[in-house]
């Protein structure tokens, strides 16, 4: 497909041609001059309740609360409680990490740690301001610890069909919080490209999702040596934390409403990370989010997920509130268009109401779930996490099989 329409000539990266790297310095020195001087974050009262409740034990939920514990933030009415949420005991240990990172640091910010039994109980107990899901049913890293032919699967048809099982959590999070806690703002941090379209399609409260496009932003951020992003807008999705395969797919980003060149070189060292060392970056540019929320502090970010859409966006964070913040000439429809024809390469989509599979992903489930292959109306939820976890049951008990991997969205 070629490039959109609205996106110029002069920021397509095909048309940049060789000495991309002279290129590049010299975006680097315009961006380095043209920076806007900046008095400090806006402030504003916050009706939240400054209760910040993380869910999970691994590595983003980890990153997050050690994060939260070293940030310097305005100290509001109210300080900064964190609650972490978690199976066995693992919640207690790190919200004792976090407590003596936060005496460190002399944040004020408290935590402590529980069990999660029941999700309705919970919300109803805690009553949190704001809820941050960084946990799921199915870790994006199993191919690789425990490969087998549920791995191979996932690899040949894309992590979308996984789709299911990193819903299920927040899906019953999210209907709790509804029911229990109708004012926590909900944040989700599994796969939230396509999980938070997934909770809007079946009117469950979403606000906005962490991780992946504000990763990469991040990344971009630290390689231009912008201070904050106030004027650095990107459109991407989860599955550009791997270099796509044709440039006219590449992440789209905006400095100053000018297109940025050299995205891809830009972004080359953080893709050459491990995943796991990423959620380091994942989980602080989540923190600050958190805080911004809870304190009613104004920040101007990107965001995967926001409002259910699909992919990620540039967005304005006030008064615990999400919205679009889209370069100039782009569109809501624009944006939200080109998000859904990247994001097929993950196999995966939610509009109209159903998931639907790519050709790829829909080849791939068809010798084992032939009804559901097709794709599926966001309703039968339930049943089909019982079915794809029946599956995958089944497919950890075979080995794993030599394939060609069929693109980003497999990771």
């Amino acid at each position: 497909m070629a490039w959109p329409s609205w996106w110029p000539a002069s920021g397509r990266c095909a048309d940049w041609g060789v000495g991309g790297d002279q290129i590049g310095n010299a975006k680097l020195s315009r961006v380095n001059h043209r920076r806007p001087a900046r008095g400090g974050l806006v402030i504003s009262a916050s009706m939240i309740d400054p209760h910040i409740t993380v869910v999970g034990s691994g590595s983003l939920a980890r990153s997050v609360c050690f994060s939260l514990a070293a940030l310097s933030s305005p100290v509001p009415a109210t300080p900064i409680r964190v609650t972490v949420l978690a199976r066995g005991g693992a919640a207690s240990d790190i919200a004792r990490i976090c407590q003596i990172r936060a005496a460190v640091t002399g944040s004020g910010v408290t935590f402590v740690g529980e069990a999660l039994r029941d999700e309705v109980d919970a919300m109803a107990r805690l009553q949190p301001g704001v809820l941050l899901c960084c946990a799921s049913a199915q870790s994006p890293y199993e191919k690789t610890t425990a490969p087998s032919a549920w791995t191979s699967l996932i690899a040949r048809a894309g992590f979308g069909v996984s789709l299911p099982l990193q819903a299920a959590l927040i899906v019953r999070l999210a209907r709790a919080a509804a029911q229990a806690s109708p004012q926590t703002i909900i944040v989700n941090g599994c796969f939230p490209d396509a999980v938070n379209p997934l909770l809007a399609a079946l009117q469950a409260p979403i606000t906005c999702g962490i991780g992946n496009v504000s990763t990469l932003a991040a990344c971009l951020q630290a390689a231009i040596g912008l201070p904050h992003q106030d004027d650095l807008a990107l459109l991407g999705h989860h599955v550009h934390l791997l270099q796509p395969g044709r440039p006219e797919d590449e992440v789209l980003a905006w400095y100053a409403g000018q297109p940025l060149p050299d995205v891809t070189s830009l972004l080359g060292p953080a893709r050459a990370m491990d995943r796991r060392e990423l959620n380091a970056i994942a989980g602080h540019a989540a923190a600050r989010l958190l805080l911004a929320l809870v304190t009613g502090t104004e920040v101007h970010t990107n965001l995967p997920g926001p409002l259910g859409l699909p992919g990620g966006y540039p967005v304005t964070v006030a008064e615990g509130s999400v919205t679009l913040r889209l370069p100039p000439h782009v569109t809501r429809a624009d944006a939200v268009a080109w998000n859904l024809r990247v994001g097929r390469a993950d196999g995966v989509e939610v509009v109209g109401g159903r998931v639907e599979h790519s050709p790829q992903a829909t080849d791939a489930l068809a010798p084992y779930l032939p009804e559901l292959a097709a794709g599926w109306p966001v309703a039968a939820l339930d049943e089909v996490i019982e079915r794809l976890t029946e599956l995958r049951r089944r497919l950890r008990l075979a080995p794993s099989a030599p394939l060609v991997v069929a693109g980003p969205g497999t990771t």
